[in-house]
């Protein structure tokens, strides 16, 4: 008998195979308590030189919120500023800084924890989702400073507030794929580390964080009708139309979001699982 064959009579295989993929999903799941605590302790570690601690979670969104409201809604004073304009702008730098941290630290997660890699046996796929979570519990006071600041600028709470929740979810799933893909091509090619700042101030500054894409290309329908699909500037707006009055949550919005919530996490997942073997072994 060979060696191969008896391997398979026996249950015995390969250290590091890759498991089929529903089996992968399986021990994943079965193993998200990794990624909690991975995410925890990273949060915890970031911020235990800081004497404000986790405070600096909401004080830095919100200065660069403030930052930017000086810059563009007073001193520049911008014919396209929005209505509601405070809320609008915390909406989208809030909203932008977890999909931006998302996909930043998913970039890292692989190669910044080659020692887990390379000793510890466990689904990688696992490291990305822990970046995604380390940024949802960063989000969530600022979710709160959001909602805080909508009411305080006088706006009621409406129905629609209760679609708040789906539209986060929608968010989180959009930003665990994106940080999966991050980890994936900054494995392969190392060099997007340095692309990937560049990247991110192209996309901000055509997200419509602190005016309104539809008044600055209303004359330019065609660049338009492609940035709508722009999946940051589509879950920034979905939110501000859940929350901020004169704006609506439209049926093309829920449809991009939901298309990019769902799609971007099972691609990732499946280009995970297709290179689980090669994780570790990737200088």
């Amino acid at each position: 008998m060979d060696l191969a064959k008896y391997a398979a009579e026996n249950g015995l295989k390969r250290v590091g195979a890759r498991p089929p993929f529903f089996a992968y999903i399986r021990e994943a799941w079965g193993r998200r308590d990794f990624a909690w605590t991975l995410s925890s302790f990273t949060n915890k570690a970031a911020n235990a030189r800081n004497r404000l601690g986790r405070w600096w979670m909401v004080l830095t969104p919100a200065m660069q919120g403030l930052m930017y409201g000086l810059i563009f809604g007073v001193i520049l004073g911008s014919k396209n500023r929005p209505e509601h304009f405070i809320e609008y702008l915390f909406c989208g730098v809030f909203l932008f800084s977890f999909m931006q941290g998302a996909f930043t630290t998913g970039a890292t997660s692989v190669t910044g924890n080659a020692g887990l890699v390379k000793s510890l046996s466990f689904p990688r796929v696992l490291l990305p989702v822990s970046a995604t979570i380390q940024q949802f519990i960063n989000l969530v006071p600022q979710l709160g400073l959001l909602l805080f600041t909508v009411l305080v600028m006088g706006n009621p709470i409406t129905v629609e507030w209760l679609l708040f929740i789906p539209a986060m979810i929608l968010m989180v799933l959009f930003g665990a794929g994106s940080s999966m893909i991050a980890a994936r091509l900054t494995v392969q090619f190392s060099d997007l580390n340095k692309i990937i700042p560049f990247a991110f101030r192209i996309i901000f500054y055509s997200s419509g964080i602190f005016y309104s894409l539809e008044s600055i290309l209303k004359h330019h329908q065609t660049i338009a009708a492609i940035l709508k699909f722009n999946p940051f500037a589509a879950y920034i707006n979905l939110v501000r139309g859940l929350l901020i009055p004169g704006r609506e949550a439209t049926p093309e919005l829920w449809l991009i979001c939901a298309a990019w919530g769902v799609l971007l996490p099972v691609v990732s997942v499946l280009l995970f699982w297709k290179v689980e073997e090669r994780h570790g072994r990737e200088d």
